[in-house]
């Protein structure tokens, strides 16, 4: 009964309403209108876009500034009817230039932001955070403040962290990174990280990790703590290095703790999409 009141029945409403013109709090009638939705949602074309022809040549226009050819607005190369196509992406092969076309084209980047974002930063996440559980699972003096150390970038709250990164990435020499790249020389100092679309995915990417990082170090941390430490003693018996240790017993041991963990990692990941869809 639980189960039906916090998650079946929700779900379920939602998948109905999808395959009908339901509105939010509207007082029109509902009507069933089949995959309309997903039409609208996920209609995708790719058309080669026309070069503009120079009336004096009969040939494709040459662009005088760049040497090469000019083509004609991606946006009057894709379909009006009977949907309306907007651009997504253009790439340009062997000399054709060719657009992607949706309906709804800020969904479609939203997805493809959001996969890249949740590819990036769960296997970054993996590495950094087994390399971290391996080092505080060592014995030395001062482990346990360590442990306790790793993880003040989670806990700090989100809005909080946001504020700090969005100091150290003003778009002059008054943020961190900026002052550290032009003081190395590789870069002018006013390198706009949250404004510039080249910036943007690598600057979230980067502030996922650091955040995150310590939460999939601590889920490691506990899969590393079962392992039974007579095992290594056998293995070093044996004349192991670390190397092959490591993925000879600890890696096949982990598979269990590193599958949990990349689930929950990537289903949090993948939430971003609201805010990649805004």
């Amino acid at each position: 009964m639980i189960l039906l009141a916090i998650a079946i029945y929700p779900l379920t409403s939602v998948f109905c309403n999808s395959f009908t013109n339901a509105t939010f709090a509207s007082s029109k009638p509902t009507e069933f209108v089949g995959l309309a939705n997903y039409q609208q949602l996920l209609s995708m074309t790719i058309v080669q876009v026309p070069a503009v022809i120079d009336e004096a040549t009969g040939k494709p226009k040459i662009d005088e500034k760049t040497g090469e050819i000019e083509f004609e607005s991606s946006v009057t190369a894709l379909p009006r009817k009977p949907v309306r196509f907007k651009p997504v992406t253009e790439v340009t092969i062997f000399g054709n230039k060719y657009v992607l076309g949706a309906t709804d084209p800020d969904f479609i980047r939203a997805t493809w932001d959001t996969i890249v974002f949740a590819v990036a930063t769960v296997f970054l996440e993996l590495v950094l955070g087994m390399i971290v559980a391996l080092i505080v699972n060592a014995n030395f003096k001062g482990r346990g403040f360590m442990r306790a150390l790793i993880l003040v970038p989670w806990v700090i709250p989100t809005a909080v962290s946001s504020q700090i990164w969005r100091y150290m990435l003003q778009p002059n020499r008054t943020g961190f990174f900026n002052t550290v790249l032009w003081h190395l020389g590789l870069g002018n100092g006013e390198i706009p990280f949250l404004s510039d679309p080249a910036y943007q995915m690598p600057s979230m990417i980067m502030i996922d990790v650091w955040k995150t990082t310590p939460f999939m170090a601590l889920l490691l941390l506990a899969g590393l703590q079962l392992i039974p430490g007579d095992i290594y003693e056998a293995a070093d018996v044996d004349g192991a290095g670390p190397v092959r240790t490591f993925f000879r017993l600890t890696l096949p041991l982990l598979k269990g703790t590193i599958a949990v963990a990349l689930v929950f990692r990537t289903l949090d990941a993948l939430r971003v999409f609201d805010f990649s869809k805004s």
